[in-house]
């Protein structure tokens, strides 16, 4: 299953500049998506993140494997932030940075699903860039209906 920006943004409450996933490649309900970010010099972050060495904030890259995290839940329950629900990231354990991520990097986002109880996710996750191991970590999302 795959996804593209317009269906994306149904699963995500994210806007610009904060949407971080730009296509979903492959989603197995439950169990696994995979996508990516195009990383691009036009990111704002790259302004003050470093000026004359571009990096991309690692909390971002983490925030991106958030999101597809989210829009794996989303799709698995069969819910829309329309309907008044959001996936919140309440934690994060095991993250670890191997290799910057630069303007004109495709990150791919992997997320596998570990385990779902009482709407607390948690995830399995990886960014790579061109096969290389950018950033790992365990992430727990939790659904919550919002007014």
């Amino acid at each position: 299953m795959e996804m593209d920006i317009n269906e994306i943004r149904e699963y995500l409450p994210h806007r610009y500049p904060f949407l971080l996933v730009d296509r979903v490649t492959e989603l197995t309900l439950g169990e696994l998506i995979v996508g990516y970010k195009n990383v691009s010099i036009n990111e704002p972050f790259f302004n003050g993140h470093f000026p004359h060495h571009p990096i991309m904030p690692g909390v971002l890259v983490l925030e991106a494997l958030a999101q597809v995290c989210g829009i794996l839940g989303f799709k698995t329950v069969n819910k829309l932030p329309a309907d008044g629900y959001v996936y919140y990231l309440v934690g994060s354990d095991n993250v670890r940075f191997k290799r910057p991520v630069m303007p004109g990097d495709c990150l791919v986002l992997e997320a596998r699903v570990e385990r779902e109880k009482r709407g607390i996710w948690k995830f399995a996750c990886r960014a790579t860039v061109g096969g290389e191991l950018a950033c790992e970590a365990d992430i727990i999302c939790a659904e919550r209906k919002v007014a």
